[in-house]
């Protein structure tokens, strides 16, 4: 039988999460011996970059950088190293399931609720590596800040918690596939919800890099070759779809329409427009409206 991330008999029973430790730290030129824990390790780069070497022969390195993060079966050996070019901050999490009273669901109705939780469970794989967006960072942080404020202790918003981050896990496992990451994939999905968060700002190819940790020239590549059209096309038609719903649905000025799309010149506004769309503004808003009354 292959092995899982999960042990498979924490889905026979009704099990609750039990957090073993937790800690920030950040390395400096460090390299570890291997060794191993007794629970479940999550390895998550806050900043810099790392790498995670596993002691199996038939396993590759794991190069780490910001967002990026490790899951570790417990009980497999595995060692950090982090060079001389600059440090690596991370937050560890070690957990594992047990037999508890609680009002929560447990694991099993959990991953008989959601399948991507119960793919989760089944992962036929001793360690995971993934990339974040920010969500499963975001959880974590507030996982440990709860946990400190318990004194470790498991309460409600816990559970909620560390349901929400096996959540948040199991949705990128599932969209990485089961052999693992697609870097390229990744990071083209972090640079869009980049620019859908921030098509309202003056953004440029080098802020929409620097927020995925890349060289701008890579992301650009990469962005291409995956979508078949550059980051600022994408971004242009983005925006020209944001203008075109604001002037269908919304009254806001057609003047004051360009500073919610983040093109700050209205000269330059009205002539992105109607190159997309073959009408000025003001003439696709009245077409709009004419629509709408017949």
């Amino acid at each position: 039988m292959s092995r899982t991330l999960f042990k498979r008999e924490w889905l026979d029973g009704d099990l609750h999460p039990h957090v073993s430790a937790y800690y920030f730290k950040q390395w400096s030129d460090y390299s570890m011996t291997f060794h191993t824990h007794d629970a479940i390790e999550i390895m998550y780069v806050i900043s810099g970059a790392c790498v995670i070497e596993l002691e199996a022969a038939e396993a590759s390195d794991m190069m780490l950088k910001k967002g990026d993060f490790v899951i570790l079966d417990a009980n497999v050996p595995h060692r950090l190293i982090v060079d001389e070019r600059g440090p690596c901050r991370m937050l560890n999490v070690e957990f594992d399931f047990r037999m508890r009273h609680a009002a929560f669901p447990s694991m099993r109705q959990l991953a008989l609720e959601d399948e991507d939780v119960a793919y989760l469970f089944t992962a036929p794989s001793s360690y995971l590596f993934l990339r974040d967006a920010s969500e499963v960072y975001q959880v974590l942080k507030s996982l440990v800040l709860e946990l400190d404020s318990m004194g470790k202790r498991i309460n409600m918003k816990a559970e909620l918690l560390f349901a929400q981050l096996l959540l948040a896990i199991a949705r990128l496992h599932k969209e990485s596939g089961s052999q693992g990451v697609n870097p390229a994939d990744l990071y083209v999905k972090q640079a869009i919800e980049f620019m859908h968060h921030n098509y309202d700002r003056d953004i440029q190819v080098k802020d929409i890099a620097a927020a995925v940790s890349l060289h701008p020239g890579y992301l650009h590549r990469v962005f291409r070759t995956q979508l078949g059209k550059t980051l600022t096309s994408y971004l242009t038609e983005l925006r020209m779809e944001k203008a075109k719903m604001l002037l269908m649905e919304t009254d806001i000025a057609i003047a004051d329409i360009c500073d919610y799309v983040g093109v700050g010149s209205r000269q330059y506004f009205h002539a992105m427009f109607k190159k997309y769309t073959g009408l000025t503004p003001i003439a696709y808003r009245n077409s709009m409206d004419t629509h709408n009354y017949l």
